[in-house]
């Protein structure tokens, strides 16, 4: 055969090729059609078998990056195995390896000496709580733990760390050695500078406070339009006294309620008496003026030294 006549059957098989191709994608999706309706008209249960039996290998593995990652990032810090260890290994001694608190010591430091505390010697702490944790290089950590006894005495431990697999795995690889504690950190200026004197914001303070911890009266009527807030159940205390209020804006200090939609911050201090004593609380509110009389806008346990309710 002639090179031009090959050349010429191919060129007419190739449309014939593409038109095969063609019709069988049409057969695929008419079939598939058919499919899942014939599953439909069965039932749910076919439906169910039919949904679950598709490979599913894609829409699996797209989640599972970012979700690895933030297990990761969350679970590296060894704080908390650090203190376990330091629990156990205080309340362990040399001359019985057998006791729970030595083996789970022995378990979590393979390489570590057990104490020897002297018999009857008051060592057990009261907690242990992880204060610090410091990554060196690679996976090594340092983990400053505080142990606090009954007797008021506080002491800090560090120790070492190894976190292997992205904190999937963790091994104390020394002793623990005594170090001094954390130093004071230095405290901004509170922006609370203004002086709230007695009046009609100090009085819608004290009455909120009343019903929020106390349970006298209905919270709801202390918030601003489209605030939520639930008093705290059961009532924790039998009286609350405001005893000082500091503010942000110079608005909180003035003799009478301002315009209505002004806003200001301020920081309450309260007296709440219970069965069992007198306990100073102190808590960050918003609020705002409307028709005559100060609404709580957001309302914030503790203080914020930089200013303002959130």
């Amino acid at each position: 055969m002639s090179p031009a006549k090959q050349a010429s059957e191919k060129e007419a098989a190739a449309p014939m090729a593409a038109g095969a191709r063609l019709e069988a994608m049409r057969r695929r999706v008419r079939f598939s059609r058919l499919a899942v309706w014939t599953v439909i008209a069965a039932g749910p249960i076919a439906l169910f078998v039919a949904v679950a039996s598709t490979p599913t290998t894609v829409e699996a593995a797209t989640p599972a990056t970012p979700t690895a990652v933030r297990t990761a990032a969350a679970g590296a810090d060894p704080g908390g195995y650090a203190q376990l260890f330091v629990s156990a290994w205080l309340r362990s001694s040399a001359g019985d390896a057998t006791t729970a608190q030595a083996r789970l010591a022995q378990s979590l430091a393979p390489d570590v000496e057990l104490p020897d505390p002297a018999t009857g010697a008051q060592s057990t702490p009261q907690s242990v709580t992880a204060v610090r944790s410091a990554q060196r290089t690679g996976g090594t950590w340092s983990v400053t733990v505080a142990a606090q006894y009954a007797d008021g005495r506080l002491r800090y431990y560090a120790v070492p760390v190894t976190a292997g697999g992205a904190g999937a795995s963790f091994t104390v690889t020394g002793a623990p050695g005594v170090v001094a504690g954390p130093a004071r950190a230095q405290v901004a200026k509170s922006s609370y500078g203004v002086t709230v004197p007695e009046g009609d914001l100090s009085s819608a303070v004290g009455e909120f406070f009343a019903a929020y911890l106390t349970g006298s009266g209905e919270v709801s009527r202390y918030l601003a339009p489209g605030v939520t807030l639930s008093a705290v159940s059961p009532a924790p205390y039998q009286a609350v006294s405001v005893q000082q209020v500091s503010a942000v804006e110079e608005a909180a200090a003035a003799g009478q309620v301002p315009a209505d939609g002004t806003k200001v911050r301020v920081l309450v201090q309260v007296e709440a008496r219970d069965a069992d004593g007198r306990w100073p609380l102190a808590y960050e509110l918003a609020l705002k003026a409307r028709s005559g009389r100060w609404e709580v806008a957001a309302l914030e346990s503790g203080t914020d030294q930089d200013g303002g309710a959130r």
